[in-house]
């Protein structure tokens, strides 16, 4: 620290000063109107004491001029003592000197200075105050630009010597002083002094500027030339967690304010070099803070710190918003994409480049339409051109939040909807689209696999109506090619032209079973059978079907388990479905049969069709053929569907597979790729010991053909075909039965009624008739005649009508199209039987 500068000795002892607004200022200016007015106030007395004419006219006139002169001199001294305590009040120290500098008038503020320095020239007590020789040659400076009419400004510092007197620490205070030269009539060189935040030197009243100070949002702090601490403000002070007295107590250094100081001299100026402090809190963590001004000047510096700490917390939180944001761009199922004006791809996430089977490098800078398929292109540029420009989409339901559904580029070919929004940026050019793409690939595909399954149903609907129809039809065609039998034997010329009826009418049930089969609308027989028996005993004719090109194994797995399944149709799906792998294998290769169990927890779902967990038996027929195309998948089940050349197949053998497995409860799914075969997978259910002892007793009374089929008894046949009908009733009255006749359920209820209603023993009715069908007839016949027997004829399945009937109603069922042979047996077991309960 600079020593003080010395005082002169030789000093003559200085005069306490006037103040400024009182002493010889106000003898001077008050009492000169009050001398005058005592001078008239003797004049009065004395002339109106004389016996002179004018005595008393000079006595009035000297009392007329005493009264405002006395008036005039007490209200200047009334306006001098306000202008002394206005002066006083004022907590600058304020003086003002004479043209040699020395002191004439002052406040209390400076008077304490001048006291304290025992000098009479304005610089001498400022200069006796100040700690560094170079704050002296500042004043002097100052007093010679006063001279010179232009006064100034000088910052020092100076020392508080009355807290050193009373045995405290000398605290430096930086001091502003001005300096200004005073216009004053008749007296030439006057100047005035201010000194500007005396808060070091004890003065009465508030300072302003120590408020504005403390209350600053910045932490301030003046150092010396040599980094000594002289001042800090409140905030400072706050963040440091320490008070301002231990901090300005004159022992601290800027070193000491920082938690890692910099090595080497730390100097104010340097200060200025760093961006980022850390504060040596008194607290567990240093504070950071930035340098954000350092003004130097020879008396000291300025050093100005901003609080890094929410600075540092919005940091942290943008960096958290951030890495959120990266988590919902990188991570989102949904593709997102920055398209620029030009629909130039700036940036896309993870999730888009997947959708598109690419790479960020390869299509970056790329026009964004590229990357869909050109079909798409037009559309999709269209729509994106109409966002940009903020024109409404035309179009049927065009908005800003429709979609524009377009196919990528890739290889998966991912169907994607397209949402577009504008942004925009500072600049007018600166502006593009963000692009939002949801995958529908899946959603598409269950679409277009609801439409099949809706078409699969539609398809099978018609199958099943067209076949009902055609089972009438040949139930009257095979029915009167038997009774025409009866009278042309073999030898008769017409035998062979009956036979050949009846054998195209067979060919065509065949068909409509067919048919039936698909729309899961057939009657089957199911018998407890073992899978691996029935192709055992098929082994043989599948080794005929495939040729000697085309090699077979099967592949039995343990313990197969047991299925209750028709076996004809069963059969009937293993060679349809070898007869289908051969057909894809024209120059030879490998066919294998894999049987086992499968036993699942869940549901598993292939394409369209899911199949609920539980014991399984599986049967695959493997191939190595050519495969069937992806968009052939989706057909290869409906009936007529062939990719055969015309003439080579119905189209129904893949249809017939898939209805007889669903009939029976059970699962079809295949699997295939082009070039490398197919495999079709048939899923069973596999039946459980309960299972297995019920079926056991209905094995064992398996129905046994009579070999007499003539009978006695009253049968009421009802149906609506006629030629049904008087088939049915020729045969059945040929074998010897009364046969009662009736077009419809009315009829047949009229006829029950009537007089030979008692009569009937055994009622035929078809099962589907207008108006009342064969179920709900019979349920009004249980009312009056409850023990009547039951047989009815349906081109449809058994279980088609089955839910109608009442719960416990046990009836017979012989389904269309039948021979003569079938019905004279099927009512010859029936009427001979045990009597069945109405329900």
């Amino acid at each position: 620290m600079a020593a003080s500068p010395s005082r002169p000795s030789s000093a003559p002892s200085a005069t306490p000063p006037e103040s400024l607004a009182g002493g010889a200022g106000v003898a001077l200016v008050v009492g000169a109107p009050l001398a005058v007015a005592a001078l008239f106030l003797a004049a009065a007395v004395s002339w109106g004491v004389m016996d002179h004419p004018l005595s008393s006219v000079v006595a009035l006139a000297a009392a007329a001029v005493f009264v405002p002169m006395a008036l005039m001199g007490g209200r200047w001294y009334r306006q001098l003592a306000v202008l002394r305590a206005v002066v006083e009040a004022v907590p600058d120290a304020l003086a003002v000197a004479g043209a040699d500098g020395r002191l004439l008038a002052a406040n209390g503020a400076f008077t304490a200075l001048a006291n304290a320095a025992d000098a009479t020239r304005v610089v001498d007590i400022l200069a006796h105050h100040c700690r560094e020789g170079a704050d002296t040659q500042r004043l002097r400076d100052l007093e010679e630009a006063v001279r010179r009419g232009e006064g100034g400004e000088a910052f020092v510092v100076v020392v508080d010597d009355a807290s050193g007197q009373a045995g405290g620490v000398a605290r430096p205070a930086p001091r502003l002083v001005v300096a200004r030269p005073l216009a004053a009539a008749g007296q030439a060189g006057l100047s005035e002094w201010r000194v500007r935040s005396g808060g070091a030197i004890p003065v009465a009243g508030s300072h302003p500027w120590r408020e504005l100070w403390d209350l600053a949002p910045l932490g301030v702090m003046l150092v010396d030339g040599a980094g000594t601490l002289l001042r800090v403000n409140l905030t400072l002070a706050d963040w440091l967690g320490h008070t301002r007295d231990l901090l300005e107590d004159g022992s601290r250094h800027l070193r000491d304010l920082l938690a890692t100081p910099p090595l080497g001299e730390l100097f104010p100026g340097r200060l200025a070099g760093m961006a980022e402090v850390e504060l040596a809190a008194a607290r567990a963590a240093p504070l950071r803070a930035s340098v954000l001004h350092v003004a130097s000047s020879s008396g000291g510096s300025l050093i100005f710190l901003g609080d890094l700490t929410r600075e540092t917390a919005r940091e942290e939180e943008l960096r958290r918003a951030e890495q959120r944001f990266q988590r919902f761009f990188q991570f989102a199922p949904t593709g997102f994409a920055f398209v620029d004006g030009e629909f130039r791809l700036a940036e896309c996430n993870p999730t888009f480049l997947t959708m598109a089977d690419l790479r960020l490098g390869d299509v970056q800078g790329e026009p964004i339409a590229s990357l869909f398929q050109p079909e798409h292109r037009a559309n999709l540029l269209a729509r994106l051109g109409e966002v940009l420009e903020g024109r409404p989409p035309t179009g049927a339901g065009g908005g800003m939040g429709t979609p524009v559904e377009a196919r990528l580029r890739g290889a998966s070919g991912a169907v994607v909807h397209v949402y577009s929004r504008r942004f925009d940026g500072e600049g007018d050019g600166d502006r593009g689209l963000i692009l939002h793409l949801v995958d529908m690939t899946a959603q598409k595909n269950l679409e277009a696999q609801f439409v099949q399954s809706q078409k699969m149903q539609a398809i099978g609907q018609l199958a099943g109506g067209v076949a009902h129809d055609f089972n009438n039809l040949l139930t009257a065609m095979i029915g009167f090619c038997d009774l025409l039998l009866l009278r042309h034997k073999p030898g008769d010329q017409s035998f062979s032209d009956i036979m050949q009826i009846k054998q195209n009418a067979n060919r065509a049930a065949n068909l409509v079973r067919q048919l039936l089969a698909f729309s899961r609308q057939q009657t089957l027989q199911p018998r407890v059978l073992s899978i691996t028996d029935v192709l055992a005993e098929l082994s043989n004719l599948l080794r005929r079907l495939i040729g000697e090109n085309i090699e077979l194994r099967m592949l039995h797995g343990r313990d197969t388990g047991l299925v209750r399944v028709d076996q004809g149709q069963l059969e009937q799906v293993i060679i349809n479905l070898v007869v289908n792998a051969r057909d894809a294998m024209p120059k030879g290769g490998r066919l294998t049969i894999v049987t086992g169990n499968l036993h699942t927890t869940e549901p598993i779902r292939h394409e369209t069709e899911e199949m609920p967990p539980g014991d399984w038996v599986v049967v695959e027929v493997i191939d190595t053929g050519i495969g069937i195309p992806p968009e052939n998948l989706q057909r290869i089940f409906e009936p007529f569907f062939s990719t055969k050349e015309v003439g080579s197949g119905t189209g129904l053998g893949l249809s017939t597979v898939y209805g007889i497995v669903r009939q029976t409860g059970g699962f079809v799914f295949v699997e295939s790729k082009p070039g490398e075969g197919a495999k079709f997978s048939i899923h069973l259910p596999r039946l459980d010991e309960k299972a297995l002892a019920q079926a056991a007793p209905a094995e064992e009374s398996k129905d046994k053909a009579a070999a007499d089929l003539t009978g006695m008894g009253t049968v009421l046949l009802v149906e609506d075909e006629d030629a049904v009908r008087v088939f049915g009733a020729r045969a059945l009255r040929n074998k010897g039965y009364t046969v009662l006749e009736a077009r419809s359920g009315e009829e047949a209820l009229d006829l029950l009624q009537g007089e030979r209603g008692g009569d009937v023993d055994l009622i035929v009715t078809d099962v589907v008739m207008p108006q009342m069908d064969g179920p709900t007839m019979i349920e009004q016949v249980r009312r009056f005649r409850p023990d009547v027997k039951v047989i009815f004829i349906s081109g449809y399945a058994e279980d088609r009508f089955r839910h109608s009937l009442k719960d416990g109603a046990v009836v017979d069922f012989l389904p269309k199209p039948f021979s003569l042979k079938q019905l004279a047996a099927k009512v010859k077991e029936v009427m001979e039987g045990a009597p069945r309960p109405g329900g």
